[in-house]
């Protein structure tokens, strides 16, 4: 099935749903603004968050732990720039669709904080998308190439950059500062899945099952 394919599946079956929900199934009244920015926002929240979930804890490790590293390497420059994007947009509709919804002249001081992590979230996102990501990938492809001429980075796992790095002074300095700037990344991302989980407790409180 290809990606066309499953969008339309995906927005049938939303349709659905928005057929047969309480307020559209056998009402004649028009659904409000304020439902369809529900919709939106708990679409994209729910969007970046798992995205967030899977990327950080699952999809990330089992790639290292098995793709030869340059490999994961390459396939990661593809992948984080279009994850960060995601997330990004994601982020974008949610604050937009929360602050309608809880104006800040009137919000209560809760939703006011909640508007703030989904602030901090969107903000450390960009961060990643336009400063650190771009940097990141710039100097694994540098390093790739001195690695090369080391004939080294075929294997899984960082064991032979290791010990190149103790004899190869100009490799030492690389991998320092790539995991400087990779640590700042990480964190910047950390950060962003934090403040969507602070979120997440939030939106648990007002469900009424």
């Amino acid at each position: 099935m290809g990606w066309l394919s499953r969008f339309v599946a995906a927005v049938a079956f939303l349709a659905i749903g928005v057929i047969f929900s309480p307020e559209t199934f056998g009402s004649n009244s028009i659904v409000q603004l304020p439902t369809y920015l529900k919709l939106a926002h708990l679409l994209s929240f729910s969007t970046a968050f798992g995205a967030a979930l899977w990327v950080t804890f699952i999809g990330g490790i089992i790639m290292f732990k098995n793709l030869p590293r340059h490999q994961f390497g390459n396939l990661q420059s593809k992948m984080f720039p279009a994850y960060f994007w995601l997330v990004g947009v994601c982020c974008a509709i949610s604050v937009a669709s929360f602050g309608y919804l809880h104006p800040w002249k009137s919000a209560s001081a809760a939703e006011k904080y909640q508007l703030g992590f989904l602030l901090s979230s969107l903000a450390f996102n960009l961060a990643n998308l336009f400063v650190f990501t771009p940097m990141t990938i710039e100097m694994m492809k540098q390093r790739h190439k001195v690695e090369r001429e080391q004939n080294i980075g075929n294997e899984i796992g960082w064991s032979k950059n290791q010990e190149v790095a103790k004899a190869n002074p100009k490799l030492a300095a690389m991998n320092k500062k790539f995991g400087m700037i990779h640590g700042f990344s990480s964190l910047a991302n950390i950060m962003s899945f934090g403040s969507l989980a602070m979120h997440s407790w939030y939106l648990a409180g007002k469900m009424n099952l």
